[in-house]
């Protein structure tokens, strides 16, 4: 999820410099909900595999 978000940044950087100023905000949009998404999995997977161990912070 992370490669994907980090490959559309890479393609809207790389189409702004080319000047396709629309393109560019589009991938800056997916990006950042890619991220987002990114985000609350990595912490749920973190919440999750604590309580399945039994125990949450050591």
């Amino acid at each position: 999820m992370l490669q994907l978000a980090i490959a559309c940044l890479v393609i809207a950087l790389l189409a702004a410099v080319l000047g396709f100023g629309g393109i560019a905000g589009s991938f800056v949009g997916v990006a950042k909900i890619l991220f987002v998404v990114f985000l609350i999995f990595a912490v749920l997977s973190f919440l999750g595999g604590g309580m399945r161990r039994g125990r949450l912070w050591g």
